[in-house]
Formats: structure tokens, C-alpha cells, sequence
């Protein structure tokens, strides 16, 4: 196993155990995260977004996979099993995670997944009719943004 995959299943088998301490320190002090809900995180923010997730995720369940990497770039797959809070349904969300990896931290993290799949599953009804819309999917992201920074505010 190169160095950056031991790194890629450092923060994967911390984040299963919802040890966000642990997962923080994978990051570079210039990182960056992506993914389809919250955009362009910094290096604070997206250390206080898995944090966050830890902490709420309360019956999460995460599985990882496929985990690849070299001396600058790596991939993983990985499942997040849990229960959407706003509305209590189950969400199973399959995602593609790349990363970007400089003095054995991580700089860039972005993870995809299919948003209007997710909506469904976390939104029920209105996910599913409006899930594909620009509308819904920036509602979607300032709600995401606004919890991450009233969470911030309260450390």
C-alpha cells in the first residue's frame, strides 16, 4: 500500500469510527473540498464539515472501496448509510471520492455523487419532482452552507 493509500484508509476507517479529529488531520492547512452540496470549502470549513457529520450522524454507516493512489493523486469509493435529518428517510448515497495529495496531506478532496438520486431519497416526494432542478439543488446548498457556518459559530 503506497503512502497516500494508507492516508485514504486513515480518514475512511476514521470517519466509519466518527473519529473527525482524526479525518481533519489528513488535510492540508490550504485544502479544499467539493461535492454536490457543499461547494469550495476551505481548509477550516471542511475540517468543521466532517466534524459536523460525525457529531449529527447519528445512525451512520459507512463502507469504502477501490481505494487507489500515487505519490500525487488517489480515488476511493464509498457508501454513506444514514437518516436524512430534516425528514428522517434513510439515504444510502454512493459516492466517487479523487483526492490531491502534496507532503502527505491532502490539498484537494471532491467527491461526486448523483444528486437527484440523493434528493429522492432524502426529500421523498419533492426530491423527486423537483430534485433535477437548478432550484432545488442551490436551496439544497445555501441550507447546507448555513448549517456549516451556524455550527462553526457555536465552537
Amino acid at each position: 500500500m503506497t503512502p497516500n493509500e494508507q492516508m485514504i484508509t486513515t480518514f475512511y476507517t476514521a470517519f466509519q469510527q466518527k473519529k473527525y479529529k482524526v479525518m481533519q488531520g489528513c488535510y492540508a492547512d490550504s485544502a479544499i473540498f467539493t461535492d454536490e452540496v457543499f461547494v469550495n470549502l476551505n481548509a477550516s470549513e471542511v475540517k468543521a464539515m466532517w466534524e459536523m457529520l460525525c457529531i449529527r450522524g447519528k445512525d451512520l454507516q459507512l463502507e469504502f472501496k477501490n481505494i487507489k493512489a500515487d505519490e500525487k493523486t488517489g480515488s476511493a469509493e464509498w457508501i454513506a448509510t444514514y437518516s436524512f435529518s430534516k425528514t428522517n428517510r434513510k439515504v444510502v448515497n454512493r459516492i466517487k471520492a479523487e483526492f490531491t495529495f502534496s507532503h502527505g496531506k491532502i490539498i484537494n478532496h471532491r467527491d461526486h455523487f448523483d444528486f437527484y438520486t440523493w434528493t429522492k431519497q432524502a426529500l421523498g416526494l419533492s426530491g423527486f419532482l423537483f430534485g433535477w432542478t437548478k432550484g432545488l439543488r442551490e436551496k439544497v446548498r445555501t441550507q447546507a452552507r448555513k448549517n456549516l457556518t451556524d455550527f462553526m459559530n457555536k465552537k
